[in-house]
């Protein structure tokens, strides 16, 4: 293994760890009750409260992940960076309208998961499986680019 794929390998997995670090506050956390219940909600209101969210979300997600490379002394690419975070930006804002997590239950056979609320909610946990997803993409990117 030479010393280049050791590099793209730790700056994968220290971007990747950092990001759901920053996903979990950002998503749990930074997001105000408002920006939650309106943010899928459309009109005005949703498109500010999605707008607030996404701004949150993604300068605590920057936040951790900086600290980290700060800290670790990991050499980041503004452009991979600027790849990841993009990816991230609008996958977030799209799942976050919910109707996207309820079709791809749908699309999977699951449209009864989609609304079950006990012991679960399987719109949440199916959105939070397809942040992570997503946030493992945004890491490739920002390793390899």
């Amino acid at each position: 293994m030479t010393g280049e794929q050791v590099d793209l390998q730790t700056t994968f997995l220290v971007a990747l760890l950092a990001m759901l670090i920053g996903h979990q506050v950002g998503d749990h956390v930074a997001q105000t009750d408002r920006q939650a219940v309106n943010k899928s909600t459309g009109g005005w209101t949703g498109a500010k409260a999605l707008a607030g969210h996404l701004t949150g979300y993604h300068l605590t997600v920057f936040g951790v992940l900086a600290v980290t490379a700060y800290t670790l002394d990991l050499s980041l690419s503004p452009t991979g960076v600027a790849a990841g975070f993009a990816f991230s930006l609008v996958t977030h804002a799209v799942l976050d309208l919910r109707y996207p997590v309820r079709q791809i239950l749908r699309l999977t056979r699951s449209p009864a998961f989609a609304e079950q609320t006990t012991p679960v909610s399987g719109m949440y946990v199916a959105d939070q499986a397809l942040h992570w997803l997503a946030l493992l993409i945004s890491a490739l990117m920002i390793a390899r680019l």
